[in-house]
């Protein structure tokens, strides 16, 4: 349960949920109940969400027995579409709350794909899943896109003493998230152009000693839109995201966005209008598209403000808790 991407999107319906006045439950595996289940989270709730509302239920494992009473009950991860899927008629109606294709990364894909198949109405967090659900699985899906918070996303004024432009990058230690490819496009254009300053952030240290001319440990969410805003260009290299929250904050910070054609990322990312999107999985492609934002100030700028329009603008929390309370009614 740490608080990141989708638990985060996870934890934030559900307390506005509850805000409304609806009874929120999140069913919790866990062999104990030990503070230490719940990573940077209170008894009271996540620390970045005071007044925390929903009432928490653990249970040693997922089955649909353990499922409270109530008028919808909603699969959060494929480990619980089957659990969801056999609640019992006193559970109300079925959801499915899909935020990435976790047959590519987080699951057997045959065990997987069987969750998809399941009698459960699916939301999903991108057009991209949307598309995979109906051309894979003959399933329709309900779009609706993870908001970036404003409370704590929005440009910050930051004294910045380094080179520029700052290029940030999430580490990871996941194949998937293309750590990899980001530094290899990073020191490519570095020796083209030398002021090109690379600040890395991530939960855990990096690898090596010195990938980074900067590096971010675990900052608190608190901290995260000053990191955000103290660079002017946020690379993306993941292969594959339901949708992408990181790109998305940065953008709603001001940096302008370079990433992968990643399929999540096309909600907020159209190439030469909000972002520049590299080909999947093409080092190059990703440096020359780097290397234009560095070295072209005026582009740079017209991308950034067109992206944190997009982000701040098309999606909003209230509406799109709206939107699903219309749906689970």
């Amino acid at each position: 349960m740490r608080i990141a991407g989708g638990v985060r999107a996870i934890l934030t319906y559900a307390d506005r949920l509850a805000a409304r006045g609806h009874d929120v439950t999140l069913v919790v595996p866990a062999k104990s109940r030990p503070r230490a289940a719940w990573r940077n989270v209170t008894r009271a709730g996540p620390d970045w969400r005071p007044g925390f509302r929903p009432r928490l239920r653990w249970v040693a494992r997922w089955r649909a027995s353990a499922l409270p009473d109530g008028d919808a009950v909603v699969a959060t991860a494929w480990q619980s579409a089957a659990a969801a899927a056999g609640a019992p008629a006193r559970c109300g109606a079925r959801f499915y709350f899909v935020q990435h294709d976790e047959s590519l990364y987080h699951g057997a894909p045959d065990a997987v794909d069987a969750t998809y198949r399941l009698p459960l109405r699916k939301i999903v967090i991108s057009t991209w899943l949307r598309d995979i659900m109906r051309e894979r699985f003959g399933s329709d899906a309900e779009v609706l896109v993870t908001p970036v918070d404003p409370a704590l996303f929005h440009p910050v004024p930051v004294t910045v003493t380094t080179p520029r432009p700052r290029v940030l990058m999430l580490e990871h230690e996941k194949a998937w998230k293309g750590v990899a490819d980001g530094r290899e496009a990073a020191a490519r254009v570095k020796q083209r152009v030398s002021g090109l300053f690379l600040v890395g952030f991530g939960v855990k240290p990096p690898p090596e000693a010195r990938p980074y001319d900067e590096f971010h440990l675990n900052p608190p969410q608190e901290k995260l839109a000053e990191v955000y805003s103290s660079c002017e260009i946020y690379l993306c290299p993941s292969w594959d995201e339901g949708l992408g929250m990181p790109p998305m904050e940065a953008m709603a910070c001001g940096a302008a966005l370079v990433t992968y054609d990643n399929g999540g990322c096309r909600d907020y990312a159209r190439d030469g209008e909000t972002a520049l999107v590299a080909r999947r999985r093409d080092v190059a492609d990703l440096a020359a598209k780097l290397e234009r934002l560095a070295t072209d100030e005026a582009l740079r700028a017209r991308i950034a403000r067109a992206g944190t329009r997009c982000v701040t603008t098309a999606f909003d929390w209230d509406r799109a808790v709206a939107r699903m309370e219309a749906l689970f009614r």
